[in-house]
């Protein structure tokens, strides 16, 4: 893949995210505003279990069959290419009930002695038969984004979460849900039917795609067993590390609570406050991830591409611009968020307290989304034991600092805060160190330096305007600060793509 079409796969994937991102930032809205601070904590409760069985049944599915895909076009091992989904389908679609079935057996035990909340049960049973639509949705996707296609499940994923809106609303006030319990099970009912939905539409463009492949080989094609296990070898060591570190951050989610009881909140009074960092605070700091997800999925089969065609001085160039930008689009994040923490907060959430919550996530912001995009870097050049054992490693060492700091006081949910930033700034070091092994990283002194002096420029031109235009003037303000934050983003990629 050449880099004109990297940048190009990546800005139709940014514009699909984006997208995806403002419909996801307007479900947390609706979640926020339908479902109350309780709500969403219980909504936020329930989602670590429901990802945590997604991550048994399909982790690594779209980064293997991507990567493979990939390789298999730029060789031209079509055959290879056509039995490989194939071969991945039959195997997915059986494990895949196989964990559906046991998921909505044990949901009474998880909801009575794990999430401790009966009011759950029913959302995990509507949420279990999703996981099989899920499943095979991953295999069509990954089949898309190895053979750059990556318009198709870019524009499902869109009518995905607006149907996913639609539902959700319309069956809260069609059928006057007034209850936490049934509010929360409606929001993962909207789950399920968007994903049905998702996946008879990938299931016609795919087929309509692969007519378009022949079913010839250059060299002498692998048997079906052979190519899934190329498929496991790969998404099996990402599946255990989805697992294990879903199930840590499981815990610390379902700890969280309890360490907030432990420093004198009430049940109901935690609950309430999770809901307003996890679900609202957290919301506006993970919205500009969008750009990060969109290079982080394209990388995988560009440098999976570009070693089979022994292309390593484009690999190293590549690597080191996708760091770079990453990094400057988190700082980009943390002046809107300190500049104006408030203002959002009462903007998209009608909330005046989420000031200091929005504050202390975003400083998170350049060392989590760089950590985001080196786990792809590490998958492409074929280190799955190292995000396994760093995806662990961060994952502890963020459950020890909630248990610790989550209990104090004083410090409560914030440690929640404390402990991201902490362990991205880890986990990226941890990344970085394995990738500088195989690739060299370059951070040269002069572009640090004109990088942090626009910083500064970006920062006080935000301060300034923030204090010129009034309150009064909330949505023209906070427009013009997000355009003027972000000019730093766009300035800074110009200058380290040339640079590079």
């Amino acid at each position: 893949m050449s880099k004109d079409t990297f940048y190009r796969d990546t800005f139709v994937l940014t514009l699909s995210n984006l997208a995806m991102g403002v419909l996801r930032f307007m479900f947390s809205i609706i979640l926020s505003r339908q479902l109350g601070p309780e709500g969403v904590g219980l909504y936020g409760l329930i989602m670590p279990i429901y990802d945590l069985f997604c991550c048994l049944v399909c982790g690594g599915i779209i980064a293997a069959i991507s990567r493979e895909t990939s390789a298999y076009l730029g060789t031209s091992r079509f055959e290879d290419l056509h039995k490989t989904v194939n071969a991945s389908l039959v195997f997915i679609v059986l494990w895949s009930i196989f964990i559906a079935g046991i998921m909505f057996i044990l949901s009474p035990i998880i909801c009575n002695y794990i999430i401790k909340d009966p009011r759950a049960i029913r959302s995990l049973w509507i949420a279990s038969p999703a996981i099989v639509f899920i499943a095979i949705s991953c295999v069509y996707k990954g089949y898309f984004y190895g053979v750059s296609q990556v318009i198709t499940p870019s524009v499902i994923d869109i009518l995905e979460k607006a149907v996913r809106m639609v539902i959700l609303v319309g069956v809260i006030y069609y059928l006057s849900l007034k209850t936490i319990e049934n509010t929360v099970a409606a929001t993962y009912l909207s789950f399920t039917i968007g994903e049905i939905i998702s996946f008879v539409f990938l299931y016609i463009f795919y087929k309509r795609s692969i007519k378009k492949i022949p079913y010839t080989n250059s060299v002498r094609p692998d048997n079906s067993f052979q190519l899934l296990f190329n498929i496991l070898i790969i998404a099996v060591p990402l599946a255990i590390n989805g697992f294990l570190t879903t199930a840590l951050q499981s815990v610390s989610t379902l700890l969280v609570p309890i360490r907030l009881v432990a420093a004198g909140f009430d049940h109901i009074g935690a609950l309430e406050i999770i809901g307003k960092f996890n679900g609202m605070a957290l919301a506006i700091v993970y919205f500009p991830l969008v750009i990060v997800v969109s290079l982080s999925t394209v990388i995988i089969p560009d440098i999976s591409k570009k070693i089979s065609q022994k292309d390593f001085s484009n690999i190293n160039s590549r690597v080191n611009e996708v760091i770079k930008i990453c990094f400057m689009l988190g700082v980009s994040t943390v002046i809107i968020c300190y500049v104006c923490p408030n203002l959002l907060g009462e903007v998209f959430f009608d909330r005046s307290d989420l000031g200091s919550f929005i504050k202390i996530a975003s400083l998170a912001a350049p060392f989590m989304y760089c950590h985001y995009c080196t786990y792809s870097i590490l998958n492409g050049i074929g280190k799955q034991k190292v995000i396994l054992l760093s995806s662990i490693a961060t994952a502890l060492i963020e459950l020890v600092l909630i248990f610790i700091l989550i209990g104090i006081p004083s410090i409560n949910i914030y440690g929640y805060g404390i402990s991201l930033i902490v362990t991205s700034i880890i986990g990226l070091l941890i990344n970085l160190y394995y990738i500088g092994q195989v690739i060299e990283l370059s951070f040269p002194i002069w572009e640090i330096l004109i990088l942090v002096l626009l910083t500064v420029l970006v920062y006080l031109v935000t301060t300034i305007i923030s204090s010129i235009i009034p309150n009064t003037f909330i949505i023209p303000k906070i427009i013009t600060i997000i355009v003027v934050a972000f000019s730093l983003f766009f300035v800074s990629s110009f200058l380290i793509r040339k640079s590079s």
